[in-house]
């Protein structure tokens, strides 16, 4: 294997590594979440619930299963293909896995604001909460890092 080649697989590597180890974070808060989503289905109170709390739930713990399905699926693919030499695969997929499964995550945590905003806030304005949260997840996590990188690309010659 030349210099350039060894190089480029220990960058392969590196990736890996860097975009499991940004994974682990995500996923255990949304597999915490996935479990206490899941809980407040057997709940006293949650029997009395209206159709709007009882949608917006099980939307919520879909979403939060999608986000746990797409934010692990890096690490089945990295453990399935990792030794046929596919790391590029691994990487290409798994930063998209990872974007999807922060979008499912951020749709999760809109669902769950608003779920809670919904028990202790009239309707109207446990909605504005939930779109604020939208709101927020939705440009923290995607419309602010787009935008740097946009203007990052104007400003190089």
């Amino acid at each position: 294997m030349s210099e350039a080649e060894e190089s480029d697989q220990r960058r392969l590597a590196r990736n890996v590594n860097e975009l499991l180890q940004e994974l682990r974070v995500a996923q255990a808060g949304v597999q915490i979440l996935f479990g206490f989503l899941l809980s407040i289905a057997f709940t006293d109170k949650y029997a009395s619930t209206g159709t709007f709390v009882r949608t917006t739930h099980m939307v919520t713990v879909l979403c939060a299963a999608l986000a746990v399905a797409f934010l692990t699926a890096p690490a089945a693919w990295h453990r399935v293909l990792f030794r046929q030499g596919r790391r590029e695969d691994v990487v290409e997929s798994g930063n998209t896995f990872a974007l999807v499964g922060l979008g499912f995550l951020a749709l999760a945590m809109t669902g769950t604001v608003l779920l809670l905003a919904e028990v202790i806030l009239p309707t109207w304005v446990a909605i504005v909460v939930g779109v604020s949260a939208l709101i927020v997840f939705a440009g923290l996590w995607f419309a602010w890092p787009f935008s740097t990188k946009g203007a990052e690309n104007r400003e190089r010659p």
